[in-house]
């Protein structure tokens, strides 16, 4: 069958990328861990380990073995984030480079069993209750197989001064002093900006590699902008509705422009009365409910055509806060019709 071109675009800034890895690597002082999971939050994971590897992160961070394998690089130090079972020990063989981040006592015995001899890393609990052996299971890790890193993840680190953060740091603390042999990973992008006190061996930033604001202090650059072609300009009288639910009336005759993504794309109702568009410079404002597949925006006075590109407002630290939705929603939504475009 015939190609079509992509009806969206995601337009991706390589050289903010870059900066933002530098900015949270030099602060952390430390070695950083690229998490390059969910696709690398929805950008392309290959593609955005292609820009990070000559800036010589420690290696890559990816959830599942599925995802290792994805990026098709056997020469890559990663770590799989959700550890290992059996059923995955092809992918390891094929990956020898790759670590699992060990979380259970059943893990760490089917990776002995399948790999004896090789390293892995383990994950610790010290506060959050998600991931991670007991701290008092250590010891008996570290007898069962080479442990490279011990990790530990915090659970308020992006609340400023959030109490937890202090305890699950003095957890940490103490089980980095009782096993100096092994190197420790404590911060993600918002830990990085506690201090240097959390950066201990190595770091993982994920979510302010991509531009989104991982701590109230932290000013990343800005790296996605979702773009939509104009599929029909109509005029509404003043007093009809536009849309779903008749939720906007035009007050004066306005020019409205159809545009061609929607929920499928990850433009999620919530975002409709927060969103702008934009013409250039010019700010859009988007009117009614989002479509399945369609958004309307106001358009009136401004030179536009039926197939012209507007892009959308996808400023992470304020579009989060003013819809209610979770910055690491707002990237990895961003559906598959988007052709990634990458530019310097």
């Amino acid at each position: 069958m015939p190609t079509a071109p992509a009806p969206l675009r995601l337009r991706l800034n390589a050289s903010a990328l870059a900066a933002n890895f530098r900015d949270l690597a030099t602060r952390a002082g430390v070695p950083a861990y690229a998490a390059v999971k969910a696709d690398a939050y929805g950008l392309g994971a290959q593609e955005v380990v292609r820009r990070l590897k000559p800036l010589n992160p420690a290696g890559f961070a990816v959830a599942t073995w599925p995802e290792a394998l994805a990026l098709g690089r056997a020469d890559l130090d990663m770590l799989i984030l959700h550890g290992f079972t059996t059923d995955c020990a092809a992918a390891a063989a094929a990956l020898p480079r790759a670590r699992p981040v060990l979380a259970t006592t059943a893990q760490i015995a089917a990776w002995a069993t399948a790999f004896p001899g090789r390293m892995a890393d383990l994950m610790v609990e010290t506060g959050m209750n998600r991931l991670g052996i007991d701290p008092a299971d250590i010891a008996a890790a570290i007898a069962a197989i080479p442990i490279h890193t011990i990790h530990s993840h915090l659970a308020c680190a992006d609340e400023q001064g959030h109490p937890l953060t202090l305890r699950q740091l003095n957890i940490f603390r103490a089980i980095a002093a009782a096993t100096p042999a092994h190197s420790h990973a404590l911060a993600n992008s918002a830990g990085i900006h506690w201090g240097r006190a959390f950066s201990f061996s190595a770091v993982r930033p994920g979510l302010g590699l991509y531009g989104g604001q991982a701590h109230p202090d932290a000013t990343p650059h800005h790296v996605v902008t979702p773009e939509a072609r104009i599929l029909q300009i109509r005029t509404v009288p003043a007093g009809q509705s536009v849309g779903y639910g008749a939720t906007w009336t035009a007050p004066t005759d306005s020019r409205i422009a159809i545009l061609n993504i929607g929920y499928a794309d990850g433009i999620c109702r919530a975002t409709a009365p927060k969103l702008q568009l934009h013409a250039g410079p010019q700010p859009i404002p988007a009117v009614g409910l989002i479509s399945m597949d369609m958004i309307a925006a106001n358009v009136s006075n401004l030179d536009l055509s039926e197939g012209d590109w507007l892009s959308l407002d996808w400023h992470l630290p304020t579009l989060g806060p003013a819809t209610g939705i979770s910055q690491y929603e707002l990237l990895t939504r961003l559906g598959p019709r988007f052709e990634r475009v990458w530019e310097i």
